[in-house]
């Protein structure tokens, strides 16, 4: 398990990623567990305000701060619950301000419905899962609001009529109604209701890549027998998952192994260069950039560029840029402007191994007109993940698959949207507020 001293300087050499972090003192005791959608910032904020007497004695007693990277904030918030769990934490529970810990239970019924529970409340429920204990309440009730709106579940007893959350779809089908309906068509929606469960539980474990792998066998049933609206569904269930956790692995490895993330990216790298070796031959891959255009109808263009470094998110390596072409409504245009002005920086911002552009045969084509010929430049096409490379005057698609090397361009490809979308919001936002401004100094 990696560690950095308890103080600023070690705080500052945590990386930019989602986490568990664990205070620890001169004889090796955990003090204190917590998780952190960047490392980096909130373990800073433990050296930077002023804390809570029981928190700054904490952080007085601790030598040492070791973390466990991983993909997602969800998974951090599920390692964060095991590890507390596990080693009872003195601080986890004396930080608590007198409340009892929070825990999701799944109750022992014939529609089992998924509460978010006090331990004081445990006992009063028949339960025939928990999940917890949950420090954070806030970040606990998102993530099971978002798991709702992936698989529907229930929070009440069945009643005379269905509930007002059936009607947005967060209760769906609604144990009320399937209570009253006939019995061939009540088995149906039990049934579903029940496998909404299912998944539910195996989310809650940390097995999302079993899930995935569940519903995209269901999907290609449905495609196959020319069901397309339910093959749709599980769709964009696919899509929420993993934008909810990424490519992920059990929460378990990560005890097993403090260093999975790391091998999980190295995996992705080597496998990355596989895929290219055929087109490109790569030396070594450690920093790969990834370009991003964003406008609205040609209104405030931009551009984003952002850094990966051993297959780990570099932010102080991100950039933004604002686009003045003329055609303002062109990413072609645009993304060789971008490109024209890193290219103007290559001493001083360094040299990628790898230059990945979000878009086709016109952006890579564009990409290759600026960027010296020494650094590789693919673009990554959305339909099907395609990766375009540009030979000589020829253009080589090649389609990369479920494998390894598609979770990191992925993962690239949608910080760069991210990062570019951010700014361009900002944009917007900013050019709203000086239109008020000046209409309201005009009508007064």
């Amino acid at each position: 398990m990696k560690n950095v001293a308890a103080n600023r300087i070690g705080a500052k050499n945590l990386p930019q990623i989602a986490g568990v972090y664990q205070f620890m003192d001169s004889d090796g005791i955990i003090l204190y567990v917590g998780k952190a959608k960047n490392l980096n910032a909130r373990v800073r904020s433990y050296f930077q305000s002023k804390l809570e007497i029981k928190t700054a004695q904490m952080v007085k007693k601790a030598v040492k701060i070791c973390y466990i990277p991983v993909p997602s904030e969800f998974e951090a918030l599920l390692l964060e619950a095991r590890l507390v769990k596990k080693c009872k934490p003195r601080y986890n529970i004396e930080l608590r301000d007198d409340k009892s810990p929070l825990y999701i239970g799944i109750t022992k019924e014939e529609f089992p419905r998924v509460l978010l529970l006090r331990q004081r409340e445990l006992p009063f429920v028949e339960l025939a899962n928990t999940y917890g204990p949950f420090v954070s309440g806030r970040v606990t009730r998102q993530i099971l609001r978002r798991i709702r709106r992936i698989f529907p579940y229930s929070t009440h007893k069945p009643g005379k009529r269905a509930c007002v959350y059936k009607e947005i779809g967060l209760c769906d089908p609604c144990p009320s109604e399937i209570s009253m309906m006939s019995s061939e068509v009540k088995l149906r929606e039990t049934k579903i209701y029940k496998t909404n469960i299912a998944k539910i539980r195996k989310v809650l474990s940390g097995k999302i890549s079993y899930v995935v792998q569940l519903i995209e066998k269901e999907m290609k049933e449905y495609a196959e027998g020319e069901m397309y609206e339910a093959a749709m569904e599980r769709r964009q269930q696919i899509a929420q998952l993993k934008h909810l956790t990424e490519e992920s692995e059990p929460t378990s490895e990560f005890i097993k192994n403090p260093n999975l993330m790391e091998d999980i990216t190295d995996r992705e790298q080597e496998d990355l260069r596989t895929v290219l070796s055929p087109y490109i031959l790569l030396d070594k891959l450690i920093r790969i950039e990834c370009f991003d255009v964003a406008h609205l109808s040609g209104t405030h263009p931009t551009a984003s560029m952002v850094t990966f470094v051993n297959g780990i998110p570099e932010k102080t390596l991100y950039r933004h840029f604002r686009v003045s072409t003329k055609r303002k409504n062109n990413d072609v245009d645009s993304l060789r402007q971008v490109l024209s002005r890193r290219v103007h920086y290559l001493d001083q911002w360094g040299e990628p191994d790898l230059m990945i552009i979000d878009g086709g045969k016109g952006q890579v084509g564009a990409a290759r007109d600026v960027v010296p010929l020494h650094i590789p430049v693919v673009g990554l096409a959305k339909r099907f993940e395609t990766l375009v490379i540009k030979r000589q005057e020829e253009f080589v698609q090649v389609k990369i698959g479920r494998r390894p090397a598609l979770y990191l361009v992925q993962r690239l490809r949608d910080e760069a949207h991210r990062f570019a979308r951010r700014y361009h919001h900002a944009l917007v936002s900013k050019s709203l507020l000086d239109a008020g401004k000046k209409k309201t100094g005009l009508s007064g």
